[in-house]
């Protein structure tokens, strides 16, 4: 008899999967769930309101754009230790057995330090700094843990459904907080705030409360399995640490077998760099260049209720155009907004550029996604995301590090927004040199190990996601 489907929305889903594991209906519930919490952080910390308030409140005593340029430099630094950390954290989860346990913690960090934000007050642009890097720390490394679980509890065939179902609720979870700080801000005197920066300070508490909160059903229902004993369990945690890096330098090494490959993760370091950047200096942008601060909070909410339905519609529009001419159109449109931006001097521009935001972010990650799954080897698909995302996040130091040094260097943030520009042309032209229909003969050749009679489609052994 067939297992009985179970409903999560519009998703009908079976209980086991085509290689009998079973699924627990509460548990990827809860993993949905956590999408919708720590979105917060996202929309609220990175993206709208702690821009504003780091350039207005914690970096007030800071001359000129010193206040952008600090910003920059947090980030980076803040990328920098998630890149170093991913693959120990990984190891020692590897090692514990425990994923869970893993992301228990590195949440806790996250929200902890979201709610201590709540204490950084007028100057206090190094506290905020500081805060900052432990969140991102927190919020990127937890996350590692996150998609972790999926593979570990839903069966193969199921997780796109799942996975696209967490996707949603995380834009509309990050959305919807962020309607209600906005409120707070908007209407401080009303609720009785003391001031709107009071008001602002307790919206930085609500985040960590709200990732915590709805955290919860994903930490009490998710049941780890514990496998047995495995040879090799006694390695230590920076030996395993340490056959991450090697693997990671096994797949640059075997990059020369696949050409088209190697030119798409070089457009690919470039332009998601650039939209990594754009998401992360946008408002502390237009708040050094005098936008109104209610405003680009205002705006960052449009455009996360646009991201849904565009990423649809683009969606849509991929499977009648194709992925590439979708992507390369969705990189001449952030182009345009960084062009534009430059000469940006009212909210009335900063909204039209949120909305241009919210047409493309969604699909872009998408179709980036879907055409580099299309170049790399079947058996080895799990190492290559793995290298995709932890070499991504090495190169994700650049944008913000790019724009702190023009910043410093031209003593203008109009400068630095423009430097950016510079990442989706590189990122463009090496996007029209991949041919991806070679690309994915390419992948599907098998082409023998070194030292072993055996041929493995790429070479090296299956390391699956």
């Amino acid at each position: 008899m067939a297992a009985k489907p179970y409903t999560m929305g519009k998703f009908a889903l079976p209980r086991t999967g085509k290689g009998g594991m079973t699924m627990d209906k509460k548990a990827v519930r809860g993993w949905v769930w956590y999408d919708w919490a720590n979105s917060a952080f996202a929309t609220t910390m990175l993206a709208a309101v702690m821009p504003v308030y780091y350039e207005s409140v914690a970096g007030s005593g800071l001359e000129g754009n010193l206040a952008q340029t600090y910003w920059a430099n947090t980030q980076s630094i803040a990328m920098l230790l998630v890149a170093v950390l991913s693959p120990l954290a990984g190891a020692a989860a590897d090692l514990s057995r425990s994923k869970l346990r893993f992301l228990v913690a590195f949440t806790i960090l996250g929200a902890v330090s979201s709610s201590l934000m709540a204490f950084a007050g007028e100057g206090d642009w190094l506290f905020a700094s500081s805060l900052l890097v432990l969140g991102i720390v927190g919020f990127s490394t937890g996350n590692t843990f996150y998609d972790a679980l999926l593979r570990d509890g839903v069966p193969e065939e199921q997780r796109h459904a799942v996975s696209a179902r967490g996707y949603a609720y995380g834009y509309a979870g990050g959305g919807v907080l962020l309607a209600i700080n906005l409120l707070m801000i908007l209407q401080w005197e009303q609720l009785g705030f003391p001031s709107k920066t009071a008001a602002t300070q307790l919206v930085f508490a609500t985040v960590g409360v709200w990732w915590l909160l709805f955290a919860l059903p994903l930490f009490t229902r998710w049941k780890e399995s514990r496998p047995s004993e495995e040879k090799g369990g006694s390695m230590s945690v920076l030996g395993a640490a340490g056959a991450s890096f090697g693997r990671l330098g096994q797949s640059l090494r075997s990059l020369r077998r696949y050409p088209e490959l190697l030119k798409y993760m070089a457009a690919f370091w470039f332009f998601n760099d650039g939209i990594s950047t754009v998401i992360v200096m946008a408002t502390i942008y237009g708040a050094g260049i005098g936008i109104n601060s209610d405003d680009l909070i205002l705006a960052l909410l449009l455009t996360q209720f646009t991201g849904l339905p565009a990423t649809l519609l683009f969606g849509r529009m991929v499977a009648r155009y194709g992925a590439k001419r979708m992507l390369s159109g969705s990189l001449l449109v952030y182009l345009g907004i960084v062009v534009l931006g430059y000469f940006m001097t009212s909210s009335v521009h900063f909204f039209a550029l949120a909305f241009l935001v919210g047409l493309v972010q969604g699909g872009s990650q998408a179709s980036a996604r879907s055409l580099y799954a299309r170049l790399v080897p079947i058996d080895r698909s799990g190492e290559w995301f793995g290298f995709l995302a932890l070499s991504s996040k090495f190169t994700s130091i650049l944008g913000p590090l790019v724009f702190s040094i023009t910043g410093t260097l031209t003593g203008s943030s109009r400068a630095a927004i423009l430097s950016v520009a510079a990442f989706f042309v590189i990122g463009f032209a090496l996007l029209q040199l991949v041919n991806f229909q070679r690309g994915a003969e390419q992948a599907a050749l098998v082409v023998p190990e070194a030292g072993s009679g055996k041929g493995t489609s790429g070479g090296g052994g299956s390391l699956h996601a």
